[in-house]
């Protein structure tokens, strides 16, 4: 239909026309919502079908679409149609979007990219859906069909590379979707473990994507056995330029399958203490507990040293050393220093607090007090330094002397005319 054909039915169309149209578009809406609706109670909000008030999912503007175009042909036998033409063009943009935006939200939940692609492609529904509307859409697609562009010796439309397009972003867009729901539905299910969950939602994905980018550029029409060149192109690549990216890639999922860190680790590498906040394919998130966050490639997990402090024990031991005079009393300091570790609620019971005369330092006594928390991510220091307060106040309140350093300066001799002791303190 041309722009002629819908001014044509623009005028032919009456008051009693337009309200029975008006009557069956209402219909096939009130139907669809309850149907979405009935079927929709028991729904998580992140469905794609249903969405979070069952209207903004996926399948209420796919059943409206469909309702309202056998309503379309039902009353065009009988009278020209209008209002459930432009209600079917309406309808099915809002399947091309809420498709491409469900999915996206649910896959890529805080990337702005997918944000920006949502938005392209909420304009474009509704351009083509003004030119249908219009009758328009024809005569721009015979425009864009005129367009061509050369690659060597072939020529391709610029219709056939936007359908193109679109036919591959369709494509994998739903790849994704079966990806998500699988690792949903199936995956938390059967795997308990988080780590093995993650390698196994990685490798599903990866290898929809894979299927799904094989059938879009077979819709295309590309040639899948040119890819042949392409491969070897990069397996080329691979072993001479991407060495280190390849090694990255295949340590994520070797330290994903071994499990020999899990995500919730606390662990050490180089130096840097902190706990596993995610494991990605390329590297892994160590997060300290004052907020600072390190980017570890995955290759230096395998072939470094990496202390993990949570494989065989979730107890985090901590440690603080005073030294009192050579004259208290031994008992007494250990339980002055057990105690002060029992004043902060995360210091662990069991096993208790212990102190130990560990050194006949210069000074003094030197007793170390070891004590354990099981939850190291959330700081060592907040915890160390109220107990240490906890220790000097008991300290004095018992009358415990707490030396200062004391060294004994001996002199020999002294120069003529100068008189006093032999020897100082210092």
């Amino acid at each position: 239909m041309n722009f002629d054909d819908f001014t044509q039915r623009l005028s032919r169309i009456d008051s009693q026309s337009l309200l029975i149209e008006l009557a069956a578009l209402v219909g096939c809406v009130a139907l669809a919502w309850v149907i979405c609706r009935w079927f929709g109670r028991d729904q998580p909000k992140e469905s794609i079908w249903f969405g979070e008030h069952t209207f903004d999912g996926l399948l209420f503007p796919l059943l409206a679409v469909l309702l309202t175009d056998l309503a379309r042909r039902f009353t065009l036998d009988f009278q020209p149609v209008l209002v459930l033409r432009i209600a079917v063009s309406v309808f099915l943009s809002l399947v091309a979007i809420r498709l491409f935006a469900r999915v996206l939200r649910v896959v890529f939940p805080a990337s702005s990219l997918a944000r920006l692609v949502e938005r392209t492609i909420s304009w474009v529904a509704w351009v083509c859906a003004v030119l249908w509307i219009v009758g328009l859409l024809p005569a721009v697609l015979a425009e864009l069909d005129n367009i061509t562009l050369s690659f060597g010796k072939n020529q391709v439309s610029l219709r056939t590379m936007l359908e193109g397009a679109l036919s591959a972003a369709v494509v994998l867009v739903v790849t994704l979707w079966i990806a998500s729901t699988v690792e949903t539905r199936i995956l938390r299910n059967a795997l308990t473990d988080l780590s093995m969950r993650k390698v196994a939602s990685n490798a599903l994905r990866a290898v929809l994507l894979l299927i799904g980018l094989l059938f879009a550029l077979s819709a295309v029409g590309v040639d899948l056995t040119a890819l042949s060149v392409l491969g070897g192109a990069l397996g080329v690549g691979l072993g001479f330029g991407l060495q280190k990216l390849a090694a990255n890639y295949v340590s994520g999922f070797v330290i994903l399958l071994e499990r020999s860190i899990r995500i919730g680790d606390n662990v050490k590498v180089d130096g840097f203490e902190g706990r596993i906040t995610d494991i990605k394919t390329r590297y892994t998130l160590v997060r300290q507990g004052n907020g600072r966050e390190s980017i570890v490639p995955n290759e230096s997990l395998i072939t470094s040293r990496v202390e993990n402090l949570s494989v065989s024990d979730l107890k985090f031991n901590l440690s603080t050393v005073i030294v009192v005079g050579y004259d208290s009393d031994v008992a007494q300091v250990q339980a002055i220093l057990c105690d002060a570790a029992l004043t902060q609620p995360r210091v662990l019971r069991d096993p208790a607090p212990v102190a130990f005369l560990t050194n006949f330092a210069p000074d003094g006594l030197e007793f170390t007090l070891n004590f354990w928390i099981a939850d190291p991510d959330k700081g060592k220091d907040n915890v160390r330094s109220p107990i240490n307060v906890a220790v000097l106040e008991g300290l004095r309140s018992a009358g415990i002397d707490i030396p200062y350093p004391q060294r004994v300066l001996r002199v020999e001799s002294l120069p003529p005319g100068l008189s006093g002791t032999s020897e100082a303190r210092l």
